[in-house]
């Protein structure tokens, strides 16, 4: 009798166990037929929330991170080789253009052979990425010259996207980091300066 109602319990378990398994599949084929299943396990769509792409970006160092972003959230980790070091670019400064003759005084616009002659220049620099720097004079106050130069760095930065090529960073140092000394015409002209670094 013992034998007969353990084999009775069993039986009754497996029968549970299988009843919940079909009640799983009957649910996901539920879910199929209304599109909710497909939608969040089909790896085949690119829709926005639906899925994280992986891509690799470059931060201001050149260093490599592996990122993915699937538009609500984000994940980034440091792209390293077997060795577990940081997979990083070479960079240089690979280009610095005098503001003067660019940019009128107080001004942040490009002017139109300025801008032809930038976007020739993106176009055959052929590198991976771009940052762009922008520096002025020790004429006028710390906080306006922090402003100009970020916004002259920005309007250089616009023609790189505009012609394809790939800025990273944006940045405006005003009159912190001279090139020369600011007590002469010479010197002042000097620092009044874009620098484009090329990421390779």
């Amino acid at each position: 009798m013992k034998q007969h109602a353990k084999f009775a319990r069993k039986t009754v378990t497996a029968a549970a166990a299988v009843s919940v398994i079909l009640g799983i599949f009957s649910a996901n084929a539920a879910l199929a037929q209304d599109g909710l299943f497909g939608r969040l396990f089909d790896n085949d769509r690119n829709t926005k929330g639906e899925r994280y792409v992986p891509t690799v970006w470059v931060d201001p160092d050149g260093c490599e991170h592996w990122a993915m972003d699937d538009g609500f959230e984000g994940y980034m980790s440091p792209h390293v080789n077997r060795q577990g070091i940081p997979v990083c670019h070479r960079q240089n400064v690979c280009g610095v253009m005098n503001t003067d003759q660019y940019f009128a005084t107080n001004s942040y616009k490009l002017s139109a052979g300025g801008r032809q002659n930038l976007a020739n220049f993106f176009q055959s620099a052929n590198s991976r990425a771009y940052i762009i720097a922008g520096h002025t004079d020790s004429r006028a106050s710390d906080e306006y010259n922090m402003r100009l130069s970020y916004n002259r760095a920005n309007a250089v930065a616009a023609v790189a996207s505009a012609v394809g090529a790939k800025v990273i960073d944006v940045r405006g140092y005003g009159e912190r980091m001279p090139k020369a000394a600011n007590n002469s015409a010479a010197g002042m002209s000097a620092n009044r300066r874009v620098e484009i670094i090329c990421i390779r």
